[in-house]
């Protein structure tokens, strides 16, 4: 089998250039070629442009012998986890060589990802590097050799350009919109023939563009509280903060010029925004990190407890003094201290009188981080709603704001009694 993974949103000359050397690799060794085609969102976590069904089509009509479907990652994950997923599916299923296409050499490409993959460094691959998802591809391809003892081998071709520029699927799909769904004449030049028929017989029938379901959305960011928003998938402390100061909103963009001011860029807003959209908790994208952990297909330096560590150590560098990003710049070089994480921690709580005689052991505690960003919980007593900051040492009220501010760590909170009075003890899932 020689497979490609792909959006393919929708199918041009590119795209086509990939299906034809896999179709002669296939036609050479007597297999098929496979596409595994994104499906529900896309890998940079946007609804599609056209269905799955016309883009299987178009796949199959440039010369795809097969379309797998892959859905369910990428409103729950980065593309750095879900690219270990889909290679090891691929591997599973038996495709043997993979296509892609990139502007650096291939042993260009094969130099770089063996020093990351030596490194054991998967997943902080620097953004400025050229075609680095193609070099994590490579990477994480070798990685996964340990697990099956076999890979697959890449070939890689140069970027398809039209006038020394690389086509673009977000260009070719804002001037369709921005056409009334006409195909001007100069994007029809950058699509195979089917393609164009395939999209014009579509905008016939009515199956436009998918939308966002600005309903759903805006519902929930006007009216969930912050320790809700931290439940979500990919929403950090500044998220939460600049989605609640940003209300009420009615259109996406307002949702977006909120993720910008909390420091998101387009791709990490795309997936916080889809996980809003889909409800994605921290918990369900944390149950599915460890799922496939178990199954040895996670690198080592993406792992659940890695995230954890992490945290931990930068908490303890910094109340050594030392910042934040020096402290990461160690940990991702290999640097270690003896003391291991905490799991589990007790914060005091600033309690009025009559709301100690509300309070009992084992009540449910909401984590968030107020506007002032001071860590805080909410207790929903019988009769009354306590909030309260946490009284943590700095150490461990870095350590769990790091982890708050984490993609995917659940924390669970309880209030507790102590000799000394009430405690909130927080949970952190392993």
């Amino acid at each position: 089998m020689i497979g490609i993974s792909a959006d393919f949103d929708p199918v041009h000359k590119g795209h086509a250039k990939l299906i034809e050397k896999a179709r002669e690799l296939a036609d050479k060794k007597g297999g098929e070629v496979v596409i595994y085609l994104n499906k529900g969102y896309s890998a940079n976590h946007a609804p599609f442009f056209s269905n799955f069904e016309a883009r299987s089509r178009m796949a199959l009509e440039a010369g795809a012998d097969k379309i797998v479907p892959i859905e369910g990652l990428h409103h729950r994950l980065t593309l750095a986890y879900t690219v270990p997923l889909r290679i090891a599916m691929m591997i599973e299923d038996g495709v043997v060589d993979y296509v892609d296409a990139a502007d650096i050499s291939t042993p260009r490409v094969e130099k770089l990802s063996a020093e990351y993959a030596r490194k054991g460094i998967f997943s902080g691959i620097p953004r400025n590097l050229p075609n680095r998802n193609v070099i994590r591809w490579f990477a994480v391809n070798d990685f996964l050799y340990k697990k099956y003892h076999r890979k697959m081998k890449f070939h890689i071709i140069p970027e398809y350009k039209v006038g020394g520029e690389k086509i673009s699927g977000r260009i070719i799909r804002q001037e369709i919109l921005k056409n009334q769904l006409e195909i001007p004449g100069n994007i029809k030049q950058l699509l195979p023939s089917s393609t164009v028929e395939i999209l014009e017989e579509e905008f016939e029938n009515h199956h436009l563009p998918a939308k966002r379901d600005i309903k759903t959305l805006t519902q929930r960011l006007n009216n969930y509280s912050r320790s809700k928003l931290l439940n979500i998938a990919h929403i950090n402390a500044d998220a939460a903060d600049e989605l609640v100061k940003g209300r009420k909103y009615r259109l996406e963009n307002q949702i977006w010029a909120s993720l910008r001011k909390a420091g998101y860029g387009p791709v990490l807003s795309r997936l916080a925004i889809s996980a809003v959209e889909e409800d994605v908790t921290k918990q369900e994208v944390f149950e599915l990190i460890k799922e496939y952990e178990n199954k040895g297909i996670i690198p080592p330096d993406m792992t659940t407890d890695k995230v954890t560590e992490r945290a931990w150590f930068v908490a303890s560098k910094a109340n050594e003094g030392l910042a934040s990003s020096e402290a990461h710049k160690m940990f991702r070089k290999g640097k270690k201290i003896r003391e291991p994480p905490l799991y589990s921690l007790d914060a005091g709580l600033h309690l009025r009188t009559f709301e100690v005689d509300s309070l009992k052991t084992g009540m449910d505690a909401e984590l968030f981080v107020d506007k002032r960003g001071v860590i805080a919980c909410q207790i929903r007593a019988p009769d009354r709603k306590i909030k309260s900051p946490l009284k943590l040492p700095a150490k461990q009220a870095t350590y769990l704001r790091l982890l708050i501010d984490s993609h995917f760590i659940p924390l669970k909170a309880q209030v507790i009694k102590k000799e000394e009075g009430f405690r909130i003890r927080v949970r952190i899932e392993k």
